[in-house]
């Protein structure tokens, strides 16, 4: 059953069929292969993502997946969440005569080179987060520390992360009472979500 997400985006998807048929009729020129993520088209090359293609409400676009890694000599492509997207670019068209076949042919074949190439921007390392409230919970509760020490570096990650972003002590102290029961029985803060 699809989420309503989903079904979202394919009304937004239908919005645009003529102009998205016209993208595939230039992605098909390749030799990446179509799939379907996350209800949206997605091309990828030995199983990895290079780009995908959609209509929203006043565009529909392409992005690169390690758009990045672009020259982008011509300066189309734009981050479409300034500060948390990190790798991903997009180009936005409003109408089928904007898409210049020759130029959106010379980006795809860029990024699957740079894909074959293994040309990719690296995650940033996260800072370590020291939580004092949760620090002495950890001191105070042996089984608590072990079962902490028991999830990856990620999830132990997200529990401090979820701690930290409160901004009143009081609230601090709320999470951690509520995580508590989760580390003993072994489930991660997001865990529902995977």
């Amino acid at each position: 059953m699809e989420s309503s997400l989903q079904n979202k985006t394919w009304e937004r998807n239908q919005n645009w069929s003529e102009e998205l048929e016209s993208l595939k009729s230039i992605i098909i020129q390749t030799e990446l292969a179509e799939t379907k993520k996350w209800g949206g088209i997605v091309y990828v090359l030995n199983g990895k993502n290079v780009l995908g293609i959609g209509g929203f409400k006043n565009y529909f676009a392409i992005w690169f997946y390690n758009g990045v890694m672009l020259q982008d000599k011509k300066q189309l492509l734009v981050n479409a969440q300034e500060g948390v997207t990190k790798s991903l670019r997009q180009w936005r068209f409003t109408s089928k005569e904007d898409v210049d076949k020759v130029v959106v042919l010379e980006y795809i074949k860029e990024a699957i080179e740079n894909e074959k190439q293994g040309k990719t921007r690296k995650p940033e390392k996260k800072t370590p987060i020291l939580s004092e409230f949760f620090q002495k919970e950890l001191d105070d509760n042996p089984e608590l520390a072990t079962a902490f020490q028991k999830f990856s570096a990620y999830k132990q990650y997200e529990f401090l992360e979820y701690i930290e972003t409160a901004k009143r002590e009081e609230t601090k102290r709320s999470r951690i009472e509520k995580i508590i029961p989760m580390i003993l029985k072994n489930i991660g803060l997001n865990d529902k979500y995977r």
